[in-house]
C-alpha cells in the first residue's frame, strides 16, 4: 500500500481557535496532507472540515462533567467514590465513540494531541489508552506539556490515572516531545524514549503583506495613530506573566498600548480580573481584544470585523512575551515569521533549545531591567535596527524551524510507526 492511501486519525479535546495545540496540529496536518495522507479528527469541539470530523461533547476539556471531576481530582490527595464511578462511566462512553470513529474513518494510525500528556480530560485519556490496546492500532503521542510541568497538578487524587494514561507505556505508542527538557524528564520519570520534533512555521514561504482589510484595525480597537501597539499574543493564564507587559509599556512610553489577542485559558477568570485592576493601577492602556481576533477573518454577531492572528502581528510595533515557562514557544516563532521585534523572558526551554541558534531578542529573566527598556525604546525609534534584527531571526528560523524540517521528521516517524 502506498502512502497515498494512508489515513491518520487525530485525537484532541478540541481542534478550534488559536490555542497552541490546535495551531501546531494544523501545521502537522498541512505537511502530512502534502505528503499524501488523509487526516481525520476526533474532538469535543472543532471548526475543521465537518466531513472529516467526529464530535463528542464529553471529549472537550471544558465539558461541565469534566470540569466538575477536575475539581475533585486536583484539589487534594484523595478523591470520592462518586468521582471514580463517574470517570469510569465517562471513560466507557468515550470508548464507544472512539471505536466508532475508527470504524467510520479507518485510520491506519492515531495521533494523540496532548490528550495522553496533560490530564485536562482524564476519562478521554483513559479511554484512548484502552482503545489503542483493544484496536491494536499504532499511535503517535504528541506531547506539548506534561502534568509534572504544571503546579496545578502537583497535588492530586489521580495518581493511578496519571500513571496509567498520562502518558501510557504501550508498545503501540511512539512518543513525540517538543523540547529537550521534556525528552529528558519523560525518560527519567517513565523510562520512555521519544522523538524530538520542535514547533515550526512555514518559513519557506514569506509572510503575507498588510492589505486593506486591516487598515482600520487601530481605529476599530480604539488605538490612535501616534500610539505604539504592543501585542501580547497569548492566552490569559498566570504563567504568561502578562502584568510584566503592562510594566514594560508604562516604562517605555506613555503612548504604548497593550493589546491582548487571546481569551482566558482553562484556569478561570481571576487572573484576567487581576490584570484589569493592575492596568488601572499603572494607568496603562490595555485592550482585551479576544472577541476581535480569531484563527481566520470573519464577523462578530454584531457585524464587526474579526481579524486573524496574522493581522495582529502585521499591525504591531512590538511583541511582548514575558512567560515564566513554555513548552516551546509558538508566539516566539510567529513573531519571528512576521518579522516583528520581541521583548521576552528567557524561559528555560528558550535558553537551552532556541537561543543557542543565535536569535536576536530583547530578553530578561525574572524582572524587566533598564537595559530592556532602553533596547525597547531603540526598537521603536530605529527602523533600520529593527529590520536588521528581524531579518536575522527569520533566516535562522528558516534553517531550523521550517515546514521542510517538519516534513522530513514526520515522514521518518510515520515510516517507523506504520511499519513497526
Amino acid at each position: 500500500m502506498g502512502k497515498k492511501s494512508k489515513r491518520i486519525g487525530f485525537i484532541s479535546t478540541r481542534f478550534a481557535g488559536t490555542d497552541g495545540v490546535s495551531l501546531e496540529t494544523a501545521k502537522w496536518v498541512k505537511v502530512l496532507t502534502s505528503l499524501g495522507y488523509d487526516c481525520f479528527y476526533f474532538a469535543g469541539e472543532s471548526d475543521w472540515p465537518e466531513d472529516h470530523t467526529y464530535l463528542l461533547p464529553e471529549a472537550h476539556l471544558n465539558h461541565s462533567d469534566i470540569k466538575k471531576l477536575n475539581i475533585d481530582l486536583f484539589d487534594d490527595y484523595k478523591r470520592s467514590q462518586k468521582t471514580s464511578l463517574k470517570i469510569s462511566q465517562l471513560k466507557d462512553h468515550i470508548k464507544i465513540h472512539l471505536h466508532k470513529f475508527i470504524e467510520q474513518f479507518k485510520p491506519d494510525t492515531l495521533v494523540a494531541e496532548n490528550v495522553l500528556s496533560i490530564p485536562m480530560n482524564v476519562p478521554l485519556g483513559l479511554a484512548l489508552t484502552e482503545v489503542i490496546v483493544e484496536a491494536d492500532i499504532p499511535c503517535i503521542a504528541h506531547h506539548h506539556d506534561f502534568s509534572w510541568e504544571r503546579m496545578r497538578f502537583s497535588i492530586s487524587g489521580a495518581e493511578d490515572y496519571l500513571r496509567a494514561a498520562f502518558p501510557p507505556t504501550l508498545r503501540q505508542i511512539h512518543h513525540v516531545v517538543i523540547n529537550s527538557f521534556a525528552q529528558t524528564q519523560l525518560a527519567l520519570r517513565t523510562g520512555l524514549s521519544s522523538v524530538l520534533i520542535p514547533n515550526v512555521m512555514n518559513f519557506d514561504s514569506p509572510p503575507p503583506k498588510a492589505d486593506d482589510y486591516i487598515n482600520d484595525m487601530r481605529s476599530e480597537l480604539g488605538i490612535d495613530q501616534n500610539e505604539h501597539l504592543l501585542l501580547q499574543p497569548t492566552r490569559i493564564v498566570p504563567r504568561k506573566r502578562i502584568q510584566l507587559s503592562f510594566e514594560l509599556a508604562r516604562r517605555i512610553d506613555p503612548n504604548c498600548v497593550v493589546v491582548i489577542s487571546h481569551r482566558s485559558g482553562d484556569e478561570g477568570k481571576a487572573y484576567e480580573e487581576y490584570l484589569k485592576q493592575y492596568a488601572n493601577f499603572l494607568d496603562v492602556k490595555v485592550i482585551f481584544a479576544e472577541d476581535r481576533f480569531g484563527y481566520n477573518r470573519g464577523l462578530t454577531e454584531e457585524g464587526k470585523k474579526i481579524y486573524s492572528l496574522k493581522d495582529a502581528y502585521l499591525v504591531s510595533d512590538l511583541v511582548t512575551y514575558p512567560s515564566r515557562v513554555e513548552g516551546f514557544g509558538n508566539a516566539f516563532l510567529e513573531t519571528v515569521y512576521f518579522r516583528r521585534p520581541i521583548v521576552m523572558s528567557t524561559y528555560e526551554i528558550f535558553k537551552t533549545d532556541i537561543q543557542p541558534k543565535g536569535f536576536k531578542i530583547i530578553g530578561f529573566s525574572d524582572f524587566i531591567d533598564n537595559t530592556c527598556i532602553i533596547a525597547s525604546r531603540r526598537i521603536l525609534q530605529d527602523p533600520k535596527y529593527e529590520a536588521e534584527m528581524t531579518e536575522t531571526n527569520f533566516e535562522i528560523a528558516r534553517h531550523h524551524y521550517s515546514y521542510t524540517n517538519l516534513e522530513y521528521l514526520l515522514d521518518s516517524l510515520l515510516d517507523v510507526t506504520l511499519n513497526s
